[in-house]
């Protein structure tokens, strides 16, 4: 698998030294087990929720992933529990395909819920005697994120009328000039309604009488 970067940011997490595990009581009876456990302390104080896990192979045929989670809030207990179970990660411990390649091991594929996580254990094993030792690299922890909210129908509706309620004011004149003019021109037509006489105007009467020159004119 190859290794992908995709902006996320990791956990600042410490992983400690591999640790080897022996079989013998004294030191000139000891052998190799074939078994190594790397140990992944996270923020103290802060339990996670994990998303992924990602690392880069080298020479390990199986890995196991064990998870200390709190069991009830920040200051509860903690228990360990098994998330995976003997993962491969060669072809076959014998050959070399496989043994540093880049893994990803995610959320889904854990057999627990990776949540309130506050120590991640890995628990490699190599049963093959060909490779003198073994371990993984560039472990890296990713936390999960819950995905945004969807907008209800609703919510976009009311953003459209929001919008549509904000008209484009630009370049027109100014609503108390304009209300201003409008109420001069209503008492200026009030005033001429007022002064208007309702006698009627013959078109040749003048002073109840014809003027002969008119008439003459027509």
């Amino acid at each position: 698998m190859s290794e992908v970067d995709d902006g996320r940011q990791p956990l600042s997490c410490e992983v400690k030294p591999p640790v080897y595990l022996q079989i013998g009581e004294s030191k000139a009876e000891q052998a190799q087990s074939g078994v190594c456990v790397v140990d992944v302390t996270l923020p103290f104080g802060k339990p996670v929720s994990v998303e992924e896990i990602t690392f880069k192979n080298y020479y390990t045929a199986y890995v196991t992933v064990r998870l200390l989670r709190r069991t009830s809030g920040a200051d509860g207990p903690s228990r360990w529990c098994t998330a995976l179970r003997d993962l491969p990660l060669m072809d076959n411990p014998h050959t070399e395909r496989g043994s540093q390649d880049y893994y990803s091991i995610r959320r889904k594929q854990m057999l627990v819920e990776a949540d309130h996580v506050v120590s991640v254990r890995l628990i490699l094993r190599q049963p093959s005697s060909a490779w003198l030792t073994f371990s993984l690299e560039e472990i890296k922890i990713f936390p999960h994120m819950e995905p945004e909210p969807q907008k209800e129908v609703s919510d976009w509706l009311s953003d459209l009328i929001l919008v549509d309620q904000l008209p484009d004011v630009e370049g027109l004149p100014d609503p108390q000039t304009v209300s201003s003019s409008i109420q001069q021109m209503w008492a200026l037509t009030e005033v001429m309604q007022n002064n208007q006489t309702t006698a009627s105007i013959g078109r040749f009467d003048v002073d109840g009488c014809y003027d002969i020159n008119l008439l003459s004119l027509t």
